[in-house]
């Protein structure tokens, strides 16, 4: 059993501590951080790391629920992604055999992030055909008694974690970039991606 943060199309991590989960539960009672991935992830374009953020509606409060942050879609941020999927990506192996399922992350404009991330996941998830039991917080505990790894939302953690290499569309360019979000494996590895990610060889 181990608990996260739901995510905006994880980082590869997350997916090797999911994939090897007997259970998942995920924190939806904290208090919503600037720079981490609960809006953000990175993919590989031919200009090398890119991040991909989730622009969200700023409140006047100190603190805020992660599960009250409404998305910001004036600016059109998710039709501007999708272009930038297209164009990193369209020359990868399984490209075009999964663009088609990930496009109401695209096209639904959620109202919470929360929604959204949850959203991202299933469909991830489905790719994978992964089915592994999945439950939510009910309120914020500091030191849980169960494997907490809500640490891997962080953009930059504290501790690093060696993953295997596989091949990138633009590593030529810039070498192997670690711990993409999982469409980034998804793209290049298609059915073998759960492969990977069960063979990491990683204590959490």
């Amino acid at each position: 059993m181990i608990l996260l943060h739901p995510t905006y199309f994880s980082p590869i991590l997350q997916y090797v501590a999911i994939a090897n989960a007997d259970e998942i539960i995920f924190e939806t009672e904290d208090n919503f951080q600037k720079q981490t991935y609960r809006n953000r992830c990175h993919i590989y374009t031919a200009q090398g790391k890119q991040l991909l953020n989730v622009p969200v509606q700023h409140t006047k409060e100190i603190k805020q629920k992660t599960k009250e942050v409404i998305i910001d879609y004036k600016d059109d941020w998710h039709k501007q992604q999708l272009k930038t999927l297209k164009t990193a990506y369209s020359s990868s192996p399984f490209y075009e055999f999964y663009i088609d399922d990930l496009l109401p992350v695209f096209e639904k404009k959620m109202h919470f992030l929360l929604d959204l991330n949850f959203l991202a996941h299933e469909i991830i998830m489905d790719a994978l055909l992964l089915e592994i039991p999945t439950k939510k917080t009910t309120e914020y505990d500091k030191a849980p008694s169960i494997l907490d790894l809500r640490n891997l939302a962080e953009d930059k953690p504290k501790i690093t974690y060696n993953l295997e290499r596989y091949t990138q569309v633009f590593s030529e360019n810039h070498g192997f970039i670690p711990n993409l979000s999982i469409l980034d494996l998804l793209f290049m590895e298609g059915p073998n991606a759960l492969n990977y990610l069960e063979s990491q060889k990683i204590i959490f």
